[in-house]
């Protein structure tokens, strides 16, 4: 898995509504412990959704 210098690896997002995987991000590990949400816009949903954190 990629990782920077400060602890930043790659993480997945993915749809809470049609569970697509849409986007890659990084994230701090050490400064951000919790799993991030963001909203961006889904592909298949064609609107704008919560997209969560999760495993590789």
């Amino acid at each position: 898995m990629a990782q920077g210098k400060f602890g930043e690896r790659l993480i997945k997002l993915r749809c809470a509504i049609c569970k697509e995987i849409n986007y890659y991000t990084r994230k701090n590990k050490k400064l951000v412990e919790r799993k991030i949400e963001l909203k961006k816009y889904c592909k298949k949903c064609r609107k704008h959704q919560i997209h969560k954190e999760i495993k590789k």
